[in-house]
């Protein structure tokens, strides 16, 4: 765990100072990855179960602040929705996370992913021209309408107003990137009044979070559709959350966190692979392409921000104290928790569990269920919503989280006695009610 201040790109006085309205509150702050966002929901249920051991489990929701992004956005949304029942709704959030299937966000069946995928043959082989005049617009390679009838079951938006207003939750953000603007978009629902901000090229928005916000923050380019979404009586269209992220963690400094925990969906420092001296290394397929750009969009925003706070943390560190206090500039106390395994190697071992369509259509572009092409499999990383991937996924949180457990009860300042941890009972739908306590 490290102390660190505002990223140097910031404006110190509005990002650190007298915008937040509130010191001492705790954010969390989920990021983007398609189906990797199961390893977020193991490190919740660690600490879920770490509160009930220390005999933290009747304090109050542990993060006021939820900010979410992409697939991450989801899961912030849900666990805001839950904010009066922590541990149970994190229990609801895993259940949905341990028996996933992909035709749950997006259609798997042959023909719907030959529908999908046909158009951009189309455009391959006919070109764009001949496909304009047949008005042939692909939106999308999958279509995610599925989705639509998960996020009505798994967040329960309703609650919402009521959590905040009851004083479980201080406010929920979720980022969303605008293909009508190029900006990067904040949305927010909190109780208090809050300024919007504005910074260059992302700006923040107070608004009533719905789930066509969650669809916005979680369309993975080219794979899932955009999504319109009014903003200032005109509309936008909205792809993931994660594109032109150049400042994750700021989102919650706005809203007053003082101190964050970070999940994260991959290394943040992923070993070289280089291949023997002997080897001709061979060109990169299409699958590793995509799988690259994706990781830079969902991987590395949040690896830099996380750098830069530890820099200027330093550097305020050399300022005499008493020439600090007139500053307004505040520390942020971080906790990262990122995957201590390659989950592009994970994923590898699990391209064989995804449907055979979409698995026809993947392996069209270089992905294979070979377990040592790592590189192919980071794009199927992203899109397999399949059990077997996704409990992996939530071991791996979990571990990850109690190898931490020192720094987690530091962090919350729980009292550690050294109780071992167990997992709380499975929870059902009935167990979580539609009104706020």
């Amino acid at each position: 765990m490290a102390q660190a201040a505002l990223p140097a790109t910031e404006t110190p006085a509005a990002d650190a100072g007298s915008a937040a309205p509130h010191t001492g509150h705790t954010g969390l702050l989920l990021t983007g990855g398609g189906a990797r966002a199961a390893y977020q929901v193991g490190v919740l249920e660690a600490i879920a179960d770490l509160r009930l051991a220390c005999g933290a489990g009747q304090a109050p929701n542990p993060f006021p602040i939820i900010t979410g992004t992409s697939a991450g956005a989801i899961n912030a949304a849900a666990l805001a929705c839950g904010a009066d029942q922590f541990d149970r709704t994190v229990r609801r959030i895993a259940r949905v996370w341990r028996n996933f299937q992909a035709q749950q966000v997006y259609r798997a069946d042959s023909l719907s992913v030959a529908q999908s995928g046909a158009r951009w043959l189309t455009l391959l082989s006919l070109g764009w021209v001949l496909a304009r005049w047949r008005r042939l617009r692909p939106r999308s390679l999958l279509d995610n309408g599925p989705l639509i009838k998960l996020l009505a079951k798994m967040v329960p938006l309703v609650r919402l107003p009521q959590v905040i207003r009851k004083g479980h939750l201080y406010a929920l953000a979720v980022t969303a990137s605008s293909y009508t603007t190029g900006d990067h978009v904040t949305f927010f629902e909190a109780g208090e009044r809050l300024d919007p901000w504005v910074r260059s090229q992302r700006r923040a928005v107070r608004d009533r979070i719905t789930h066509e916000h969650l669809l916005a923050s979680s369309a993975i380019p080219f794979i899932f559709p955009a999504t319109a979404i009014e903003v200032a009586n005109r509309t936008e269209y909205f792809g993931d959350g994660s594109m032109r992220q150049s400042a994750p963690i700021a989102a919650a400094i706005h809203l007053g966190a003082q101190r964050i925990l970070v999940v994260g969906a991959g290394r943040m420092h992923e070993p070289r692979e280089l291949a023997p001296e002997s080897t001709m290394p061979s060109y990169p397929s299409l699958a590793q392409i995509a799988g690259h750009a994706l990781s830079n969009i969902f991987l590395d925003a949040l690896a830099v921000d996380i750098e830069r706070m530890q820099r200027i943390n330093q550097t305020i560190s050399l300022i005499p104290q008493a020439s600090r206090s007139g500053s307004l500039l505040r520390p942020i106390e971080l906790l990262v928790i990122a995957p201590s395994e390659r989950i592009d190697a994970l994923a590898a071992r699990h391209v064989g569990d995804l449907p055979a369509a979409v698995r026809t259509m993947l392996g069209a572009l270089g992905v294979t269920a070979n377990m040592q092409d790592v590189r192919g499999a980071a794009l199927a990383s992203y899109l397999l919503f399949e059990a077997a991937y996704t409990r992996e996924l939530m071991a791996l949180g979990r571990a990850d989280t109690l190898a931490k457990r020192g720094d987690v009860c530091r962090f919350f300042g729980w009292q550690d006695a050294g109780v071992p941890v167990a997992t709380a009972l499975q929870v059902t739908d009935s167990d979580f009610p539609r009104s706020a306590a």
